[in-house]
């Protein structure tokens, strides 16, 4: 590939690659806090309906205890061992001061909290919860936040996918990170529940375009050899930063001032990103090759090899990038990521396997208060598990491949997810453990897919694509809050539908293509001459196919392809063959002038 030859020629990972991604990355440290807020900002402290102003407990407190005075207002909950939390006496019981436990209070009569409720501050000061009571029957929505916040994620990845595209990965960047610094900081001044979800919704789409143009960003200015390297050690700033996200919250423990943390330096990050320097291959690919060639001088002189910056030409720029030049015809949409079978096999797959990453993840993580523990306890242990995570991911992404690493990661997630079922409700300690277990598996597939992702689809179409898988990722999130209702049906089975997902996604990567040590594809030609034309077909995807009856492959090209294939539709494949032939011919004019470009120089 003519472009990875001029990195080399560059001095490959350089200094500006360097600063390049270590600037990008940096905002990874405040993007866990943005994901997982919500489990603090929305935390639900302990509760109990507040008494009357009619009854005074000034004269009974000095004689008996406040805590045995609230049980002559407030029944006790269903265990028996502390009050209830949405109901209280309609008349004071007083007989209940003296009672040894064998009253039968099932004939006395209870009402709602008309009053409202009287909150535990010990863990935690303000949140949403507390301030507008959404418990007892407004309980959900409390998770209706996160689902919101998901939803802005979602339409984020639909927008800024296509829009960077379109307008460049770091035009929409810097965007999103204003975006994200100013609206995000505007929702610590909501007065009303509605509002902060609009704000909450809006912080969604700046950070899925934060996330998928900082993936692409780097991607399409690391030489091949080091991409495995540099993606797995910029995912430890989202490590790092689940860990800062239990330090600032245990610190403030207010929910404005948390979340005016969390968002007010993305201004900072919007000032210093105008330093960027925008993708190379897409500028090309965009017929933007005299901005490409100012670029490309900029990071030579910055790697220190100012001698190839005064060497390199639109010609020498052309010569090398002829290939992506000549199949680079029209503007591609999302449809594109379908039209042809190698896109479309890709495309299939990545879809599950995000759902199923982002559904396993966020069914684990978003819950921390079910297991007994500190919230803040959980979050540094959830924080911590990724490290040696991410190490072993490392390792198998490096000598395994990225195929066996994302689907051992999928299947392995499901086992302990399973796993867990089995284990007995008193035994906290070991449930904890496997959900840490399961969280770190779940982890490390998320470090391989966004990797694997920007390998896999082509420069000239890579955010579109990385747009459309994010959006799955999302519809993923959005379920997994929603599957914990199940456990009212049967209590293992919100268990059964993570781990059921994760296996079958693992079995959806099995027919992905490796990239390991393979150069990124600038176009979807590019995609079906590696992957389809070759004859590439892998031994685990073979035996997987085995087991079925029909694939989804092969139901996608019955649907689409042989089903019924309207006149325009055949035009259609005699216009793609024809350009097949284009391509094949410009193929010919890149060997002839094989000692062209910076090699000649």
């Amino acid at each position: 590939m003519g472009f990875n030859e001029l990195l080399d020629e560059m001095g490959g990972f350089g200094r500006y690659q360097w600063l390049h991604v270590t600037l990008i990355s940096f905002p990874g440290l405040l993007m866990a806090s943005q994901n997982l807020l919500n489990n603090f900002v929305s935390g639900t402290p302990g509760h109990r309906c507040s008494l009357s102003a009619n009854h005074s407990l000034w004269n009974l407190t000095e004689q008996v205890d406040g805590q045995d005075v609230l049980k002559a207002f407030i029944p006790l909950d269903s265990s028996g061992t502390g009050l209830d939390r949405c109901r209280r006496y309609v008349m004071p019981q007083w007989q209940m001061l003296t009672a040894n436990g064998s009253v039968n209070t099932s004939h006395l009569q209870t009402e709602s909290c008309a009053d409202g409720w009287t909150f535990d501050d010990s863990e935690f000061l303000a949140t949403t919860v507390s301030e507008w009571d959404l418990v007892c029957s407004l309980r959900p929505l409390k998770q209706m936040i996160q689902t919101v916040y998901m939803g802005g994620v979602l339409a984020g990845a639909v927008l800024y996918g296509g829009l960077s595209d379109r307008f460049g990965r770091r035009s929409v960047l810097i965007w999103s990170y204003l975006q994200l610094g100013v609206l995000g900081s505007c929702g610590t001044l909501s007065q009303s529940y509605s509002v902060y979800c609009v704000f909450r919704f809006l912080s969604g789409m700046a950070v899925s375009g934060i996330i998928l143009n900082s993936v692409s960003l780097k991607v399409e200015w690391i030489p091949t050899k080091t991409r495995t390297l540099v993606g797995t050690l910029t995912s430890f700033y989202f490590t790092f930063g689940q860990l800062i996200l239990a330090g600032l919250a245990y610190w403030l423990r207010d929910w404005r001032k948390l979340q005016l943390v969390v968002c007010a330096p993305h201004i900072l990050f919007f000032a210093y990103s105008w330093w960027y320097s925008e993708s190379a291959r897409w500028l090309v690919l965009r017929r933007r090759s005299q901005d490409a060639l100012k670029t490309l001088h900029r990071v030579a002189r910055i790697n220190g090899k100012p001698e190839v910056a005064d060497k390199l030409t639109l010609e020498v720029l052309h010569s090398h990038m002829s290939k992506e030049l000549a199949s680079n015809r029209k503007t591609l949409t999302a449809y594109d990521l379908l039209r042809t079978p190698g896109m479309r096999r890709i495309s299939v797959c990545l879809i599950a396997v995000w759902f199923s990453t982002s559904f396993a993840y966020y069914g684990l993580a978003m819950d921390m208060q079910k297991f007994g523990v500190s919230i803040y306890v959980m979050q540094l242990i959830f924080g911590a598990v990724d490290f040696p995570a991410k190490f072993v991911a490392l390792g198998m992404l490096s000598f395994l491949g990225r195929r066996v690493t994302q689907a051992l990661c999928l299947f392995m997630s499901a086992l302990v997810i399973f796993a867990n079922i089995f284990v007995p409700m008193d035994m906290q300690a070991i449930r904890t453990t496997l959900a840490c277990l399961g969280k770190a598996f779940t982890s490390a597939s998320f470090t391989t897919v966004y990797l694997y992702t920007g390998e896999l689809y082509p420069t000239i179409i890579r955010q579109t694509g990385m747009g459309l898988v994010s959006t799955m990722a999302r519809v993923g999130s959005m379920a997994a809050p929603a599957v914990l209702i199940l456990d009212e049906v049967f209590p293992a089975l919100p268990s059964v539908v993570y781990g059921g997902a994760a296996v079958l996604a693992s079995g959806f990567a099995c027919f992905l293509p490796e990239t390991l040590n393979v150069p990124l594809p600038d176009t979807v030609q590019d995609v079906e001459e590696r992957w389809l034309r070759s004859g590439h077909i892998n031994a685990s995807a073979l035996a997987f196919s085995n087991q079925l009856h029909l694939s989804v492959f092969d139901l996608i090209d019955v649907s689409v392809g042989r089903s019924g294939r309207s006149p325009a539709d055949q035009k259609e494949k005699e216009a793609v063959s024809s350009e097949d032939e284009q391509v094949a011919l410009s193929l010919k004019q890149v060997k002839e002038v094989e000692g062209s470009g910076l090699n000649a120089l």
